[in-house]
């Protein structure tokens, strides 16, 4: 981000606008139709949004996927390259519809507009009308999305759960590196992967602020080492969901400690509302949410800063009484699963997006 951060102490435009002019120009691509796939750009509740559609099959219904990008609400789109050959191979393979959905961006939306998008459009994807138009069997609907789209999935899973107008909700939620909370950014896999690329420390920090509409000076205090998960002011409920000493393994644990906050640090939280809003931070939920979540593939890898989300969540979805799949990639990095495709293909990648699409398949 270092020449968008350059254009934008320069007044030029807003580092991350830079960054999506890179990716637009080099990643996104136009909608086309093979043999097997049918891909058209449309709209769900009034949000853009990909849908790819298998050829043939008759009058028979489809399973349906419900896809979030990454990029930290901020960037990419799902009209990407990587992730339009993703859902392409999801509709392939799976014979399902997968719909992929372009929310709004910060910094020109910010907190709740990414929520709001997301559950309009998950609404909208659930009625029966739509279903009906795709031909998608209204019991075997999923949602999904890695990184902050993991995120977007978590949070509108526990809304439509909870939503006892809806006739019909997700079956399924399957979340790939989800980033959950940022209350405590010194989480075992925060300390162990500070300056780990694809996303350091430093960068989810970055992203939390500019997707909460934060002042960018409160980075400091939200990296300064004490947490702020630990100050005096979060009530113990909120500390209880996040307390990676009772919810990680010791092999996840390590030989990291806590790192506590003092009574006089600045209350980052009171300045920063959304930190501690479930819609922003899914892992702060209540068991009472979480337990009519429905049944869940956790994915998380060992080189990512967000892998103790992952797993936390994991455990939390588990004591709740949902079923779980939690799955932990020794070798993997985040964002690991779109290097599946030419020209950037690697081991853990492939094996990543095997496993995801495999259990789909077995759970969908």
């Amino acid at each position: 981000m270092l020449r968008g951060d350059v254009a934008q102490a320069l007044g030029v435009c807003h580092s991350v606008h830079m960054l999506n002019s890179v990716v637009s120009r080099l990643e996104v691509i136009e909608p086309w139709s093979s043999p097997t796939v049918r891909v058209t750009d449309s709209a769900l509740g009034g949000v853009p949004a990909r849908v790819f559609q298998p050829v043939g099959g008759g009058a028979k219904l489809r399973r349906g996927v419900l896809y979030f990008h990454g990029g930290g609400w901020a960037l990419g789109s799902g009209r990407m390259r990587s992730y339009d050959l993703l859902c392409r191979r999801m509709a392939e393979e799976l014979d399902t519809v997968v719909v992929s959905v372009d929310y709004r961006l910060a910094p020109d939306a910010v907190f709740p507009d990414q929520y709001h998008d997301a559950l309009a459009a998950s609404r909208a994807f659930l009625s029966p009308e739509v279903l009906q138009r795709y031909g998608v069997n209204p019991a075997r609907v999923g949602v999904s999305g890695d990184s902050s789209g993991g995120n977007l999935a978590a949070a509108v899973a526990q809304r439509i759960s909870a939503d006892d107008s809806m006739s019909v909700k997700f079956s399924i939620q399957a979340l790939i590196y989800p980033v959950l909370q940022a209350l405590d950014l010194n989480t075992p896999s925060y300390q162990q992967n500070h300056n780990v690329p694809i996303l350091h420390r430093h960068l989810m920090a970055r992203f939390w602020l500019i997707y909460l509409g934060a002042d960018p000076s409160l980075l400091p205090h939200l990296l300064s080492s004490p947490s702020s998960l630990l100050h005096p002011s979060i009530p113990p409920s909120i500390r209880s969901h996040l307390n990676w000493t009772s919810l990680l393994a010791a092999k996840h644990q390590k030989h990291y400690r806590p790192v506590g906050m003092e009574t006089g640090s600045r209350e980052v939280t009171w300045i920063v509302p959304g930190l501690v809003d479930v819609r922003a931070a899914p892992l702060l939920a209540e068991q009472g949410i979480l337990g009519r979540t429905p049944r869940a593939y956790v994915m998380t890898c060992e080189f990512d800063v967000l892998r103790d989300d992952g797993l936390m969540y994991a455990r939390r979805l588990q004591d709740a009484g949902v079923t779980v799949t939690s799955v932990h990639y020794d070798d993997g990095f985040h964002g690991c699963m779109v290097f599946s495709f030419w020209p950037f293909l690697s081991s853990v990648g492939q094996r990543s997006l095997d496993n995801y699409i495999q259990w789909l398949d077995h759970n969908l």
